[in-house]
Order: C-alpha cells, then structure tokens, then sequence
C-alpha cells in the first residue's frame, strides 16, 4: 500500500530485519476478499453469487462502497440499522448493466463478514488465482499466516456452501444449492491446501506455512495436508477460561493419536481477533503460569504485539496506529527477561516430543486433579519438568505414570514412569534446578522412582531442569542440613559442610574476641585446622590482641552498640584479610551468635572496611569534621549498595532506612577507623568524626532524606 510507504518502505523493514536475524511474516486471508477489492470488480464470476436476492426482504438502497466507477456496491439495508445480517451483497456493473448478489464470508458460526466477498472454490480458475497470490506473497515474506484456513478444508467448503441435497447447510439458503458427492468431488478433486503446500515446496521452497485451523482440524492440517505448522487456539480459550480437563483431554488425544502433531501446533496466548493477554490472564501468577507452559511445549510458542510490555489496546485491523497512549510496562518487561526469556533460549530442550511426557497429578482422596498440568521432556539427556496449577486454590498429590502415548515405531501404545522420563536410576540422590528461584535441591531418588509428591498453591508455576544424580554419604548430611530447603548450590552446599570444622574454629576466634577471653589458643586451633583442610593462614593473635588494645571509646557509639560488638568486628576484619570468604563470612555469622549478638553482613563490613573522612578531589586540605560526614551522607544518597546495607525502604510516599543497620554500620566503621588511624592527630578526629556521624540521625525520624539531605 502506497500510503503504508509502498515496495521501498517494505524492502527497508525487511533488510533491517534481516540484518537482525528477524524474519517478516505475512497474514494472508485466502477465504475471501474485501468487497471492494480488486477481484470484485474484475473478476465477479470468481465468487458465489445469485441473480436475486436469496430472500425477498432484502433491499439495497445505501452508499456505494466501491470506489471505481464502472461497479457499485452496496451492503444490504439492514445492516445499516442493525436489525439483520444478510448474507449477500449487491453488486451492479455499469459497463454491462448485469446485476450480481456476491455472498458474504462466513464461517456458519455468527454473522456474515459484512465487509468481505466470499471465493468460489469450486472452480479451478479460482483456486490457480488464489494460489498464484500465495506465490507472490511466498516471494516477499519467508512466512505466511493463513487466517481461517479450517474455512477452505473439503469439508468444510461443502458443509457451508454446497451441502448435499437434502441437508439444510450451515448458511443460509445455500441448501437450494446443494450438490450431490460425485458432483462435488468432480469440481474440486484435491484438497486446496495439500495442492498449496506442494506448489510452494517446489516453486518457493523454505517458506514456512501455518494455518488457523480449528474446529479440531490441527491434526488434519498437519498430517494429511502437510501445513507446517497450525495455529492452537484452544490453547489461549481453555487456558483463560480454566477449562482445563477439557485442554488436558485434548492433549491426552493427540499424544494417542499421533505425538508429532504437538510439533506442529503454534500456541499463543492473544492474536488481533481476541482481547490482549492482559485482558485475559492479567499481571500475576496465571498470566506468567500460562506464559511458562507456553515456553515450554512442544511446538512454536508465539506472542502477541505489546503482550510482553503489557498493552490493553486491541488493535483492529484498520489501526494505522495505537489509540490509546499506553508505555511499557518494565515490571512486566523485566519479569519477562527474568522468568520467560530463559526458557526461550532453551526452546531446544521443550520443542521436541520424542521425551515428551504428560502426568496426571492424583490426589490422596485417589481422584485426578484436572487443573495441574505437569510434564516431562527429554532431549540429549537434558530433562525437564513442568508443573502448573491453572486455577485458584491449593494442589497436593503425586505424579508418577504418565499417560499413555503412541509410540509409532514400534506400532503400539506406551506410558513411562517419571524416573524414566527423567532420565534417573533407583539409587542415590538427585540434584535439579528449580528455574523461577534460581536454586537448587537434593532429594533422594526414590522420590522420583515412587512418585513425586506435589504441592502448588493458587496459579503456581515450576520449571525443573539441570537434573543430575550423584552418590555418597556425604550428601545424605547435606539433606539433613538443607531439610529440603533449596540452596544456590549443592556442590556449594557440600564444600560448606567439608569446610564446617575450620568455619567453626574461625567463629571461635571471633566469640573469644567479643568475650574478652584469652584468644591465642583460639588463634592456634583456627591454624591447625586450617592447615587439615589445605589453607595455609597467616594469622598472629599478638597483633589481634594490639589492635583490641587501639580501639577508640567514643561514648556516643557506646550508646549504640557494646566495644565487644566492636572486638568482634576487629577479629572479623582479620579473618577476611586471612582466609577465603565462604569461611570467613559464615564463621563471622556464628561467631557473633555465639556470643547473643546480631552479625554484621559481609555487605555492611565492605562498607565499613573502605576509607572514609577524606580529601575531596581537587581539594588542599580536608574538609572540617561536619562537612566531612556531610560529604559521605550526601554521596550515600542515591547509592544502591549502601541504600541496601542501611534496609532503606519506601512507605507512604518517603524512604525510610533501618535503625539497628545504621547504628552496626557506625560502630563497625569506628572499628576499621581504629585500625587505620595510628596518630593522636588522626585518632583525635575520627573521634570527632564518627561522634558527629552517630548524632547524624537525630531528629530524622529515619527517613533517608533527612539523614542524607
């Protein structure tokens, strides 16, 4: 279309897509076509029509909708009042004076598509027009989208516009133009898409076709007409309306029939001619719980425009343009990148069917629970497992069997036990990722072998991958200490607990620290069992015990926190110089509980740690005292880091920071100061400093902006 930019604004979309690794796809109703289209005008045998109006109250008496001049056309009357939805158009042609009555698209399901002309494919000079068109539009986008393809099966061309005589037809009066089934199949003797499929595999080859097709036609389309792939609305429809066992038995249906028929489906979860996924699924747990099962079927999962930035606009097709002013949502967007383009870049190991597995989910009371879809795929020993819960309420129960499928090799149906589906053997442990959360759990194997108890709360959703097995005694303590608590990493997880004698004697050195107790033989037991475990620690008690003797009293700080929380942040300072964090930070954690204190976090220790009260750049000299902490506060404004160490948090409009955080922050860095401030001069002003600090939040009433303003 010339106003859209013509043939040079589509040969510039489609190189910048190309350089972009996106191919264009066009949406093409074969059907039928405008009223007021080209055809209508020059070929009006191409399209079913009368003589007369079908009924006699029929009457054309409104606007001429055809904008050439040698044709007028004229929708019927009622129509226009909305009182009737007639089935026929009027066509008039001013060169020959012949007066036509052109059908209306129609499906049989609702109203004529008022705005269409309906194809009589019936004749072949029709057929040879239209495919010739699939060609051209093959030539210029490497994918076509074929809207009511079901329209164009046999079947369905007969049930709507040629039924047998006697039959009433699915439009109406079409059955005074039935047909018996040896006329029928003498004017159209091949299915029109096999003959489409095979002309653009030879003439346009590597296009890709797919059809909307329903009306439980998906496996016809794929298996004996050859479509690439076909739209699955049920998918969308029964997902949003929760009509789950009725999805599930369609599932159960084609995994029977034939499991290479759910390669071909293309699952979505809106398309123009439905409300946007927003509309149907929301924000939350459903929209992201379908959105999961979508990325993770075999087949082509598909988006919709502006689903993934959240718009609620449903565009028509007449839309040049978005009505409404809608912007992205960015926690829609980020939720997205987080939970669902993962999965994406693992399509490889959800697409296939040949490990593909589905489960029921059977309750303790014995009955299935319809509403949880949980399945399994495998594909080069890479194994995964799905679970949703698609309704409100909670889920318990155990998969363990899966459903019966065709295995068409061997000619013969077959069901598999999740072990087996998942790749697992009977004995020891296994280790999987749970994807949402990031971490993973060790769980025995007969857990799998006897059937995994599950339990998913409303609208829940889990993805399981990475699953591996592994042996040893040590893991069943790992187990014990995790009590099926997930972790960041099992193998992690195994390392703490070979390193939990030298952790423990390292939290030593910080309990004797914080109790004022002799702490060389504390320092002895840390390096000999150090030494067991391969480290090599330099650590002297002598210089600990000197750096407890330099520690500064400012009684404002005493006020906030005891000089043994200080002792103790001293030791921890000198382990993390000493030996690698994850010893360090977890022996500093039980080392100040053992004393009844709360531990500061390796967070708030690397704040404390780093240099403070120093000369601006560009400066001579330093700042007074009170500028100084000034200067720091304002530079902790906006800091996420430290927005983060101090539980900085919004409520009622104002950020609010955390009392007792601010408080460990200001004794801990009066501990490092002590450290590094060897003068009387130095000493003298960090006591000024840190005395000026702690009183910062007088009057703040802990907001952020007030102590940082």
């Amino acid at each position: 279309a010339e106003d859209l930019g013509g043939e040079g604004a589509y040969e510039n979309l489609r190189n910048r897509a190309w350089d972009r690794g996106v191919r264009l796809a066009s949406d093409m109703v074969p059907n039928h076509v405008g009223i007021d289209g080209r055809w209508v005008i020059d070929h009006p045998h191409w399209f079913l029509s009368l003589d007369d109006p079908p009924y006699p109250g029929y009457s054309f008496t409104g606007v001429d909708l055809c904008p050439d001049d040698r044709v007028t056309v004229q929708i019927e009357d009622h129509y226009w009042d909305g009182t009737d939805a007639a089935v026929v158009f009027k066509r008039y042609d001013h060169q020959t004076g012949e007066t036509k009555y052109i059908y209306h698209g129609n499906d049989g399901t609702a109203m004529p598509w008022n705005d269409t002309a309906q194809l009589n494919y019936l004749d072949a000079e029709v057929r040879e027009g239209v495919i010739q068109t699939i060609l051209h539009v093959a030539r210029q986008f490497p994918i076509i989208r074929f809207d009511a393809a079901m329209t164009l099966a046999k079947r369905h061309i007969r049930r709507l516009w040629f039924p047998a005589p006697g039959e009433g037809g699915a439009i109406p009066s079409r059955s005074l133009h039935g047909l018996t089934g040896e006329e029928f199949e003498a004017a159209i003797p091949e299915e029109f898409w096999r003959e489409v499929v095979d002309r653009v595999a030879a003439e346009v080859p590597d296009t890709l076709l797919l059809a909307e097709a329903f009306w439980m036609m998906e496996g016809y389309f794929v298996r004996t007409l050859g479509m690439h792939r076909v739209y699955n609305s049920a998918f969308m429809h029964m997902l949003a309306q929760e009509t789950n066992s009725e999805y599930r038995q369609l599932m159960k249906n084609v995994l029977e029939f034939d499991p290479e028929i759910m390669k071909r489906f293309v699952n979505f979860m809106n398309n123009p001619d439905e409300e946007t996924a927003i509309a149907q699924f929301g924000k939350e747990g459903k929209y992201f719980g379908v959105a999961t099962v979508m990325a993770t079927l075999p087949g082509l999962p598909m988006f919709g425009h502006g689903q993934v930035e959240g718009y609620s606009e449903k565009y028509g097709m007449e839309f040049r343009r978005p009505r409404w002013d809608e912007y992205p949502d960015q926690w829609l967007v980020d939720r997205h990148r987080r939970e669902i383009y993962p999965l994406l870049h693992r399509r490889w190991q959800f697409a296939e069917v040949s490990g593909f597995l589905l489960y029921d989910l059977v309750a303790p009371e014995g009955h299935v629970n319809e509403d949880v879809y949980a399945y399994s795929n495998s594909v080069d020993e890479a194994a995964s497992l799905v679970l949703f819960h698609n309704k409100w309420g909670d889920a318990v129960g155990r998969i363990h069997h899966s459903l019966s499928y065709r295995d068409k090799g061997a000619g013969e149906m077959r069901s598999r036990t999740l072990a087996e589906g998942l790749g697992l053997g009977p004995d020891d442990w296994v280790v999987y990722r749970e994807h949402v959360s990031g971490l993973e759990y060790l769980r025995p194997a007969s857990d799998f072998t006897d059937g995994l108890e599950v339990r998913l709360g409303a609208f829940e959703y889990r993805v399981y991958l990475d699953f591996r097995q592994v042996s040893g005694p040590e893991y069943a303590k790992v187990a014990e200490r995790l009590g099926g608590a997930g972790a960041e990493s099992i193998d992690a997880e195994l390392e703490a607990l070979r390193l939990e004698p030298v952790r423990s004697a390292a939290a030593a050195v910080v309990s004797t620290a914080m109790e004022d107790e002799d702490i060389e033989e504390a320092v002895s037991g840390f390096i000999a069992m150090a030494g067991e475990h391969g480290f090599d620690v330099d650590l002297s008690s002598t210089e600990i015990e000197a750096a407890f003797g330099g520690l500064l009293d400012v009684p404002d700080v005493e006020t906030l926190l005891p000089e043994s929380w200080r002792r103790g942040v001293v030791a921890a300072v000198f382990l993390r110089d000493t030996i690698i964090p994850v010893v360090a930070d977890t022996a500093i954690q039980w080392g100040f509980e053992r004393s009844g204190e709360t531990a500061p976090s390796p967070d708030l220790l690397d704040v404390a740690m780093q240099p403070f009260d120093e000369r601006p750049e560009g400066a001579s000299r330093l700042p007074s005292v009170n500028q100084s902490v000034r200067l720091l506060l304002r530079g902790w404004s906006d800091e996420p880091g430290i927005r983060q160490v101090l539980g900085v948090n919004e409520h009622d409009g104002a950020d609010w920071f955390d009392r007792d955080r601010f408080h460990q922050l200001v004794s801990a860095m009066l501990a490092t100061g002590s450290l590094r401030s060897t003068t009387k001069r130095t000493r003298d002003r960090l006591t000024r400093f840190i005395t000026a600090l702690a009183t910062a939040e007088e009057d703040t009433a802990y907001r952020w902006d007030k102590l940082t303003s």
